[in-house]
């Protein structure tokens, strides 16, 4: 199929594509991977398609005031290559081979994925796994929102029709620093039918602030709490039970909720190995 009929404007700025979007029925284009499709099913059908990619200073990766800031035009190949995303936020690098295909992933952009907010995707798992903030730009301003109020339902976050995503800042990953990540797909590249994201902090042979984010479980990445205190008190197994509080994946064509609860305890116990460890 093709897409419905539909203007074009290429933003000049991130204040131009503000005012661009005060048209009815505006959308956003970044690296198009999830858009694009929508289009040509017929899924989505704007009246106007905004061209963020000649807007500059967007495009970077650089460390800040204990911080790394992604700007929401990097393509994900570019966080694939980046010597200091690898060391400055492990767990978005543990992630991003296991998004599509290099295809996908030369085009495809941080902003653009953690935006369309699938619930089946790695990155809006990994920014909240790694307690993340999102920064905003809209009519009134600038604004951060923090990765626990961003997302808000199926397809749904704090963005309005007016604003534009610009950056995705997470605290820069130290010597305490233990991450892990995991998933379950049925071909490599797949959506996941389920995956987790997790974050600690090592305090000794003790993990400290841990932060479960699962994803394909249900409308949004979800933090899986009563196992993340489980977790910190030292027990795996409880951790593993307690997911039975925190998660209630519906059954989809993928698995069945039970199936999904089972794959996501099996999860738990692979990526508690990996936040043990020390990084090399």
């Amino acid at each position: 199929m093709k897409p419905a009929p539909f203007a074009y404007a290429k933003a000049r700025s991130v204040a131009h594509a503000i005012e661009l979007l005060g048209a009815d029925d505006a959308r956003l284009l970044a690296g198009g991977q999830s858009l694009i499709a929508t289009l040509n099913m017929r899924l989505s059908h704007p009246a106007l398609l905004i061209d963020l990619n000649g807007v500059g200073g967007l495009d970077g990766i650089v460390s800040s005031n204990g911080h790394l800031e992604i700007g929401a035009l990097v393509r994900h190949a570019q966080a694939e290559r980046s010597a200091e995303l690898a060391r400055r936020a492990p767990l978005i690098a543990l992630a991003m081979p296991h998004i599509g295909h290099p295809a996908i992933r030369h085009r495809g952009t941080i902003g653009g994925s953690v935006a369309f907010a699938d619930p089946a995707a790695e990155l809006p798992a990994c920014v909240l796994a790694l307690d993340g903030e999102l920064a905003i730009a809209g009519p009134q301003g600038s604004r951060a929102v923090k990765a626990d109020d961003f997302f808000k339902g199926l397809f749904e976050t704090a963005l309005t029709a007016r604003d534009v995503l610009t950056a995705i800042r997470i605290p820069a990953a130290g010597a305490e620093t233990r991450v892990g990540f995991a998933e379950f797909a049925r071909r490599h590249g797949d959506y996941a039918m389920v995956g987790l994201a997790a974050s600690a902090r090592a305090d000794g042979k003790q993990l400290r602030d841990v932060r479960l984010a699962y994803f394909g479980v249900g409308s949004t990445p979800l933090r899986a709490r009563h196992a993340e205190q489980a977790l910190a008190a030292g027990d795996v197994e409880a951790a593993v039970r307690a997911l039975a509080q925190d998660l209630n994946p519906p059954d989809d064509v993928q698995a069945s909720g039970t199936v999904k609860t089972h794959l996501a305890g099996v999860l738990l116990r692979r990526v508690t190995r990996q936040l043990e460890q020390a990084p090399p």
